[in-house]
């Protein structure tokens, strides 16, 4: 039985984070790191993206170096995943029987990909982008490969179908939604985006679920609903993920999407906190909604929060909601969750590929979406935290900037 003073579960942007503050802000316990990945903790958003083109190196997107935990004596504990605890003693279980004690933990395990449950999901040549190694794994596969497939168009798939055009692969991407983005983004966001993946050369397939995959032992094609086949050597899977609470849920724990957090990232337990993709919380830029933000700011900031709560100065966690998305030469910024917004307004012209989507709920400004557009992002930032009311003709009007509307 190993003892920790505070053991993280999760080595991904929220745990790792949560370590190098707790030693930045003078925590002098032990402190283990667990993950259940064999490599040191890295950064996720590039595996879809820079690392998936080849831009960089696996050593580029390390969160620290070795050397940097070492230095600061936090115990690393990789390829090691949590199958069980016990909140009452404070144990918990590895999925290959190592045991543990703590004296505060912070779940951070972020989530697992959602799986189609469709005949042939199994097939070799079918991938997720999760982690380091499906992304190695799809990358030494694609030099024989023409046809792939992406099922799936959030972020991560149309990331992943930008690069794979970049490579000359023959890309259909299928949505079962009628149109991309429809879980994050207007309409004005979703046809900008298929229009721009079309013009690329991607074949959008919408309204479109998929009925099985087929092939032997390798992926030969998908078979959609409607019957027709679509050839494919890959297969890429991004239709979201589910929280990884499981032993979380088994000890009784308060959770239903995700597990539930107060305002300082504690569970229902005082003594376990969790951040990240899967905290659900009340967020106050959704109106108060209790939701999961799957995001590096989120995962940064409620490590900040948990942290902080942790060392005695606790402050109610209500940081601003941002995220990004690079597709071909396009930088898609987003600020504010756009969670249940009634109006709309398009700032600026789609054709000239440098325009914004502001986002009203009861008048109020909750969020923007900026396309080639970072002066209404940063400047947007400051009406989203004011909550302005704000005639929608003026957000309209790109001859005023957005800072003077204030």
């Amino acid at each position: 039985m190993r003892n920790y003073d505070i053991i993280i579960v999760g080595a991904g942007h929220g745990g790792a984070q949560a370590a190098i503050y707790l030693r930045q802000w003078g925590f002098t316990g032990s402190i283990a790191l667990i993950g259940d990945e064999p490599e040191l903790p890295y950064e996720r958003p590039p595996l879809s993206k820079d690392y998936l083109a080849g831009d960089k190196s696996f050593e580029r997107i390390l969160i620290r170096p070795a050397a940097f935990w070492q230095e600061r004596a936090i115990t690393l504990l990789p390829s090691t995943r949590i199958a069980a605890l016990d909140p009452a003693a404070k144990t918990m279980t590895s999925a290959d029987g190592q045991a543990f004690t703590y004296g505060t933990m912070i779940w951070a395990t972020g989530g697992t990909p959602k799986r189609l449950g469709c005949p042939g999901e199994g097939l070799a040549g079918v991938h997720v982008v999760r982690n380091r190694t499906e992304v190695d794994a799809m990358t030494a596969e694609l030099p024989s490969v023409r046809n792939v497939v992406v099922i799936g168009g959030g972020y991560i798939g149309l990331e992943a179908a930008a690069v794979l055009r970049k490579f000359g692969k023959a890309v259909t991407l299928v949505e079962a939604q009628n149109r991309v983005l429809s879980r994050v983004a207007g309409e004005p966001i979703s046809r900008f985006y298929e229009a721009e993946h079309r013009a690329q050369g991607v074949d959008i397939r919408l309204n479109s679920g998929v009925a099985a995959i087929e092939g032997e032992n390798w992926v030969t094609g998908v078979r959609l609903s409607d019957g027709i086949l679509l050839p494919a050597e890959i297969v890429i899977v991004g239709i979201g993920i589910d929280a990884a609470t499981a032993p979380l849920q088994a000890a009784g724990l308060a959770s239903a999407n995700g597990v539930d957090v107060d305002a300082f990232c504690r569970t229902s337990d005082p003594f376990i906190y969790a951040i990240g993709d899967c905290a659900a919380h009340e967020n106050a830029f959704a109106g108060g909604q209790r939701l999961r933000v799957e995001s590096v700011q989120n995962a940064h900031d409620q490590a900040s929060c948990a942290v902080k709560a942790i060392l005695g100065q606790p402050e109610p966690y209500r940081a601003m909601p941002w995220f990004w998305s690079n597709q071909y030469d396009l930088k898609l910024q987003t600020v504010g969750l756009s969670v249940g917004y009634d109006e709309t307004v398009l700032r600026g012209d789609p054709d000239s590929r440098s325009f914004s989507l502001i986002y009203l709920r009861q008048g109020r400004v909750v969020a923007l979406d900026c396309v080639n557009a970072t002066r209404d992002y940063v400047q947007g930032r400051k009406l989203v935290e004011a909550g302005a009311t704000i005639d929608p003709d003026r957000l309209a009007d790109t001859s005023m900037p957005l800072k003077e509307m204030l």
